[in-house]
């Protein structure tokens, strides 16, 4: 079992910044990938960054040059510095790992149960 746990989420006025965090824990071989996801009210989920175990990152076109994902390998955790928030980037923040667990044959994904980040105008 994996279990992710997020935190830093909070209400904050545009143009400020958060830093989101998520750290995973249980019974891990490895984690491969990490990704941040997020859903608003009355919207599908949608997948904000991924950042592969190496350092290789992608972004959602509506928060590139705000957003920075990182990790960190040796803790099982991840970052998300959200900065020049918007009142659009208002959601439940996901954390989502693939990982591989000694009773899993392959990788599996696994979510947290999320943070919320309000932005307001």
């Amino acid at each position: 079992q994996v279990q992710l746990v997020e935190s830093g989420g909070g209400l904050v006025q545009a143009g400020g910044s958060l830093q989101l965090s998520c750290v995973a824990s249980g019974s891990i071989l490895s984690i491969a990938a990490m990704a941040w996801y997020r859903q608003a009210p009355g919207k599908q989920r949608e997948l904000v960054t991924t950042i592969s175990s190496r350092g290789t990152t992608t972004y959602l076109d509506s928060v590139k040059g705000r957003f920075t994902i990182s990790r960190d390998n040796a803790k099982n955790t991840v970052f998300l510095q959200m900065n020049s928030l918007k009142p659009e980037d208002t959601a439940v923040y996901y954390c989502q790992a693939d990982a591989i667990t000694p009773q899993r044959r392959g990788i599996r994904g696994y979510w947290g149960q999320g943070t919320q980040v309000t932005v307001s105008s």
